[in-house]
């Protein structure tokens, strides 16, 4: 039990032994030991976390050989006296309950194709048989529904009040661009971004996903905090272009992840060279800026995406270039990375049952709590 001290809830910001999470400590032969930890919730998107953590601590113990971990949920008494405990009205029940992985696609500046990474990103996802969302939370310069073909659709809402995303390619989307005009500006605070991206994450029924990919906006700003506070589970992936500009403004966005202790998932080199037809390469953003920064961090080179046309193409036609053009040069790279994240990301997550049939859905307009 004292060990088992080291083990932090990140959303609750305590040892699960001061929260009453460890249900069971049980010993077996040959050094085995088996602990069940209590969750808040079936879902919980930080499943991970606990189980990795947990592992890390019992092993450490003389005599422990193997560690094996289990998990129930807090019954509604429980989960009273843990709200006494923290003096709350409520438990966070996990935004994204039902989310396996959260990977927020962040860079130092814009221009660096970031919006393009994450829309075929979520389509790459979606290709290797994976859950897949895209939540656009670049407000200002909001760019995903063009990308991934969405143009002027709009959002329904449940018989549940829980706004439903549109889908396209395969991939779940929710973006502010659904809630205004096209191309109609963002002129909001601080108070009310937050209350947006909140919005987005707890009132959006984005159900069961294995990965949901979020397009920040560039730099270290209110929107790319106040998620860092509101998805503690979630991991990094930076963006940046070859030339050592780019790859040093890069890196404060990366120091944002690190100072909500935030995972980085590695790096991105986009832009990284072109090559003609006749196969001449030309490094136009010059070279090795990408492997910099992911050897300074300390973090993988996840994939250098070269320029094509079709790439760009295809964007501004809505349609991911990894899916309409899989043996391009970029979308190749791109479906390099999306394997790349897959293999260090294990998805886990608990068999839902059916929902019960509920009401047509109706169409959200901008007079939802958004507004």
């Amino acid at each position: 039990m004292e060990a088992l001290r080291a083990v932090i809830d990140p959303e609750l910001r305590r040892d699960i032994v001061e929260l009453e999470m460890v249900r069971s400590i049980e010993f077996g032969d040959g050094g085995a030991v088996d602990v069940t930890v209590s969750l808040t919730t079936p879902g919980c998107p930080i499943r991970n976390h606990f189980e990795t953590a947990v592992v890390n601590a019992v092993s450490a113990l003389e005599g422990v050989e193997r560690v094996n971990v289990g998990f129930d949920v807090l019954t509604d008494t429980e989960k009273g006296r843990l709200q006494q405990k923290l003096g709350r009205a409520a438990l966070p029940e996990g935004a994204l309950a039902e989310v396996g992985n959260v990977i927020c696609v962040a860079s130092g500046k814009g221009g660096v194709g970031k919006s393009t990474l994450t829309a075929n990103l979520a389509a790459a996802f979606a290709a290797e048989g994976k859950r897949a969302g895209a939540l656009d939370a670049d407000v200002w310069g909001y760019s995903i529904p063009r990308m991934l073909g969405l143009g002027a659709q709009r959002p329904k809402v449940s018989a549940e009040r829980k706004i439903l995303p549109l889908e396209a390619h395969g991939v779940k989307v929710m973006s502010i661009g659904f809630f205004l005009e096209e191309d109609q500006a963002v002129v909001w605070r601080g108070p009310m971004l937050h209350k947006a991206l909140q919005q987005f994450l707890e009132d959006v029924a984005w159900g069961e996903l294995d990965y949901l990919i979020v397009d920040l906006p560039p730099g270290t700003g209110d929107v790319s905090m106040t998620l860092a506070q509101l998805l503690p589970q979630a991991k990094f992936v930076v963006c940046t272009t070859p030339q050592p500009a780019a790859q040093r403004v890069a890196r404060r966005a990366a120091e944002l992840a690190l100072k909500f202790k935030l995972e980085l998932a590695g790096v991105v080199e986009n832009m990284a060279g072109f090559t003609t037809p006749g196969g001449e390469r030309y490094p136009i953003f010059g070279e090795g800026g990408g492997q910099l920064l992911a050897d300074e961090l300390d973090v993988p080179l996840l994939g250098k995406v070269p320029l094509t046309m079709p790439l760009r193409e295809h964007s501004d036609a809505g349609t991911p270039l990894v899916l309409a053009d899989p043996d391009d040069p970029a979308a190749q790279a791109i479906r390099h990375v999306a394997r790349g994240i897959i293999a260090a990301t294990p998805v886990e997550l608990p068999v839902m049952q059916a929902p019960s049939p509920a009401a047509a859905p109706q169409p959200v307009g901008m007079s939802l709590p958004m507004a």
